[in-house]
């Protein structure tokens, strides 16, 4: 079977509950957006959200998808950047716990934590500190991390360090590998759009966007959007939430219906779809099986806080996903 190896910011999640988004105005944070915040910002973001609960999980986008193809039984592993401390070591032991090979460096900077600020509508809104997950460099990719690996899948928010990804595209190429590429928040792929283009179109496979992502992308909506990052990229999966999925794999477009999901939480949504889709196509599955087992793990995880599932629930995924594939 193919082996997936994936690459991002190493981030712990903290996820608060609110009530209401009186809070994201006081932040000043756009409902939805991701935003690149210091450890002063932290503090800020930690004091308006002391009265509401929190819980922790591991994280990052990257880190997510492959999660989700370990819990499926795939062979996987994660390279990224963690610090000497509490968060660090919670990042490192969640891999080990799915047997997820750990390429992880250290720094002596802090770890790196997204707060997930969950509105009552289930949609999140995510400050980033990316503490010691900035620090790793493309000098520190070691020249075999790719060996024996099919597909390296990699999340948009590698873009603030422009020289780490082009350098770890070039070497999986160079290797054999597919490239798989989720996108990161809208206002990322704005800010970096010339250099998501050239990318995109130079060394992308699998191109994975979610709705507002792919209108930053293109300047257009929906189905004109997925026409146009087709000429950029043969595959490409436009993830469009309670309305489901459309794919385009070079001529073909596939419509993917949603299941039905009670969602208390998108956090980690596009990110489990990505593992659903990616897991069909190591199996050599049609593109409309494979929308259909993302759409059910996207399905799945909105229905938890956070962005991990229970061993239980994973047996009966994979349990839908045997009656899908027979």
């Amino acid at each position: 079977m193919s082996k997936v190896i994936g690459m991002g910011n190493a981030l712990v999640d903290i996820l608060t509950r609110l009530q209401d988004d009186t809070i994201l105005s006081d932040l000043k944070y756009p409902k939805g957006s991701m935003q690149l915040v210091d450890v002063e910002e932290v503090a800020n973001v930690l004091l308006a959200t002391r009265d509401f609960p929190r819980n922790q999980a591991s994280g990052g986008s990257a880190a997510n998808t492959i999660h989700g193809l370990a819990n499926l039984g795939v062979e996987t592993g994660f390279f990224g950047k963690v610090g000497k401390d509490q968060w660090g070591e919670f990042f490192r032991s969640d891999l080990e716990k799915r047997s997820i090979k750990p390429y992880l460096l250290e720094s002596e900077k802090e770890s790196g934590r997204a707060f997930a600020l969950i509105s009552p509508d289930s949609e999140r809104t995510f400050a980033t500190f990316l503490g010691a997950a900035v620090e790793l460099a493309y000098h520190e990719i070691p020249d075999d991390l790719f060996d024996g690996y099919s597909i390296l899948h990699i999340e948009g928010y590698l873009v603030q360090n422009r020289e780490l990804i082009h350098h770890a595209l070039q070497l999986a190429k160079s290797k054999g590998l597919k490239v798989s590429l989720d996108l990161a928040s809208f206002n990322v792929v704005e800010d970096n759009l010339d250099f998501l283009h050239e990318m995109v179109e130079k060394y992308v496979d699998i191109l994975f966007a979610n709705e507002e992502e792919a209108k930053a992308f293109t300047g257009l909506e929906e189905e004109k959007a997925l026409d146009e990052i087709s000429g950029y990229c043969n595959l490409t999966v436009l993830k469009l939430g309670k309305k489901g999925s459309v794919i385009k794999h070079h001529d073909q477009v596939v419509k993917i219906s949603p299941i039905q999901a009670t969602s208390l939480d998108t956090t980690g949504a596009g990110d489990l779809y990505a593992s659903g889709f990616l897991y069909g196509m190591i199996h050599g599955l049609s593109m409309e099986l494979c929308g259909q087992i993302g759409s059910l793990l996207a399905g799945k995880v909105i229905e938890v806080i956070g962005p991990k599932m229970d061993d239980n629930t994973w047996k009966k995924i994979k349990i839908e996903i045997a009656a899908l594939m027979n």
